[in-house]
């Protein structure tokens, strides 16, 4: 059965973005998009918010910006290949190679662990993410921390989360001190 996992950044004060929304303090360094880029070679779906999906909007056309080096152009098209959902009650249509989503949550990730394929159900963004914690729905974490307290924001875990214990897949760090944790959920 394929796994679901939530793929996201956060600073280490435990935020995905900070009091003004913003993300400049976790400008992706050359060695962490290389991983980023390898992780998402082994996703066969990801599901996300509204707020996500238009904050990505800007990877469908990237790949064609002449300053784009080579490593991004390359996440580019693997981004834009990778079949999306995207859960939304304000939007009512969506780019090619997404779909809104038609069910809740667990719904749509049922019916993607159904389909065919081996590779990841990512799910970015804390607010869907939570829900599907809540559901019992996540079966690993993959988590790049920034070495930054940002002081408020969104969290990267809701308050009042259940109990998850979790098994280190592995980690590393790098030269830029971002350390990327990966866990699986123990059940």
């Amino acid at each position: 059965m394929r796994s679901v996992t939530y793929w996201m950044g956060v600073s280490l004060d435990g935020y995905i973005v900070g009091p003004d929304g913003g993300l400049d303090w976790a400008p992706p360094d050359d060695e962490v998009f290389r991983l980023v880029t390898e992780e998402l070679r082994g996703m066969d779906a990801f599901l996300l918010g509204r707020r996500l999906y238009e904050t990505m909007l800007y990877w469908e056309t990237a790949e064609r910006d002449p300053t784009l080096d080579d490593s991004r152009r390359e996440w580019a098209v693997l981004w834009n290949r990778l079949p999306k959902v995207v859960f939304s009650t304000t939007l009512s249509e969506v780019r090619p190679h997404h779909r809104l989503a038609t069910g809740s949550l667990a719904e749509e990730i049922e019916r993607l662990r159904a389909e065919p394929g081996e590779g990841e159900i990512a799910i970015g963004g804390a607010h869907l993410a939570a829900e599907a914690a809540a559901a019992g729905l996540i079966d690993a974490y993959r988590i790049r921390v920034y070495p930054v307290l940002v002081g408020g924001g969104i969290p990267f875990f809701p308050a009042g989360e259940r109990r998850v214990d979790l098994e280190l897949v592995g980690s590393r760090t790098f030269a830029s001190n971002v350390v990327h944790l990966h866990y699986r959920v123990v059940r």
